[in-house]
């Protein structure tokens, strides 16, 4: 701040600048375990289940994108330059999208534990297997979409059943709701379910692997798997720009530089160093 009060510097660490545990080394992993995110992930009877990617850092690493703009804002748009230090741990954004926990456990004595596909206060929401052996997630956990289900699957009587009149009803008797779903599913191929359930209104997808994301239409259509050329590799498919920019779409032009690629473009044109001072850095294992 002394040197450049304009600077804005985002530091990321596991578990913040402060507190008693500053010091311990942190990997997402921890964080995630730390952040009560793990606990709630799996089924009553399983041990609390890891995500099966990097979530800690990658949602960090939102965060700390989020903080970048807003820090930014903050100094061009009114604070009369003032930059500042934003302070990123690992656990913290995971908690943050725990919304409700901290106050449903003050107010309740509520602590949230693992329910598997289902929603503690709301149903149906589940997954649910088809006749050709795929998976589907299905919600319906608002009155409208609740009643357009019933009617899709064709049993309409079920909207005025006791037991299923209103969404605490349904949360009490939810193992009812989806033995009813389960059974009309299991006779039906995946496409017959989408071809059913989405024309009137069903709020229902497929569970996709990566080979079924390769192809799907919607993807393709959106560009988020692009093709790109790489001087090793050849023609690689990658993912595309996601968020969806109108005026600043933004584009992906290569796959990566090569280790060195842009050593002269650097040293030489940003850092004014000459090729002999270039060579020293090299022979000196440097650059």
């Amino acid at each position: 701040a002394n040197v450049n009060p304009k600077l804005i510097v985002v530091r990321f660490s596991g578990y913040g600048q402060t507190g008693p545990y500053k010091d311990r080394p942190g990997f997402g992993t921890v964080a995630e375990c730390m952040s009560g995110m793990v606990a709630m992930s799996g089924f009553p009877e399983t041990p609390p289940m890891l995500p099966p990617v990097p979530l800690g850092d990658e949602v960090a690493g939102l965060f700390g994108a989020m903080a970048s703009v807003m820090a930014l804002y903050h100094r061009d748009a009114g604070a009369q330059g003032q930059g500042q230090v934003v302070d990123v741990s690992l656990f913290e954004p995971l908690f943050r999208l725990a919304i409700p926990y901290v106050t449903l456990y003050d107010l309740l004595n509520i602590v949230r534990h693992r329910v598997g596909n289902e929603f503690p206060d709301a149903a149906p929401r589940t997954m649910l297997r088809t006749k050709d052996d795929r998976w589907v997630g299905l919600s319906a956990t608002t009155q409208g979409t609740w009643e357009d289900l019933a009617r899709a699957i064709e049993r309409p009587e079920l909207i005025d059943d006791p037991r299923f009149l209103d969404n605490a009803s349904r949360v009490s008797n939810r193992d009812e709701i989806n033995a009813i779903l389960q059974a009309w599913m299991s006779d039906k191929s995946l496409e017959q379910v989408m071809d059913l359930l989405v024309p009137a209104g069903g709020v229902v997808g497929p569970v996709y692997d990566i080979a079924q994301i390769v192809a799907d239409p919607h993807y393709l259509a959106r560009d988020d798997i692009i093709d790109v050329q790489d001087p090793d590799l050849g023609d690689t498919k990658m993912v595309g720009v996601v968020p969806k920019f109108s005026a600043t779409p933004g584009e992906v032009t290569h796959s990566g530089p090569r280790l060195g690629e842009h050593n002269e473009e650097v040293y030489g044109g940003m850092l004014g160093l000459d090729a002999e001072e270039l060579d020293r850095l090299r022979e000196a294992g440097v650059v």
